[in-house]
């Protein structure tokens, strides 16, 4: 089988391969970002610590942003927890002196959901090319 370079242009068919791929891997990823989204509030519900009211660990929610050009969400805690999710994060100083343990809790859920998000794409991009 003999091809006429002259007649068939490489560029043109991987530029218009490519096209049609971007297209997939963008919905693959902004599927990717909801699921972990969801799972990381569930992760953190389940970390975080319980007081007495219990308002703090399940004050944890996401949001979805989707704009012309990007897709997105933010995990956060509603309502004035995000002064007291930094103060349990980090420690603080106590009244008498003295500093308070760090509960970390938050750190791991977000590399988790990074490491996540990356992973979840790269597997669902496999599946399509396949």
């Amino acid at each position: 089988m003999v091809i006429n370079s002259s007649k068939f242009d490489f560029r043109e068919v991987v530029q218009k391969y490519l096209e049609e791929q971007r297209y997939e891997v963008i919905e693959a990823m902004s599927e990717s970002i909801d699921e972990v989204a969801k799972e990381s509030v569930k992760k953190l519900k389940a970390a975080s610590p319980r007081g007495k009211t219990q308002k703090y660990y399940k004050g944890w929610t996401y949001k979805i942003e989707k704009g012309r050009l990007s897709h997105g969400s933010v995990v956060y805690g509603k309502t004035g927890t995000y002064q007291l999710a930094h103060l349990l994060e980090y420690g603080h100083a106590k009244k008498g002196g003295g500093r308070t343990n760090e509960y970390e809790h938050i750190k791991p859920v977000e590399e988790w959901a990074i490491d996540e998000v990356v992973d979840r794409t790269i597997t669902k991009v496999e599946r399509m090319t396949r």
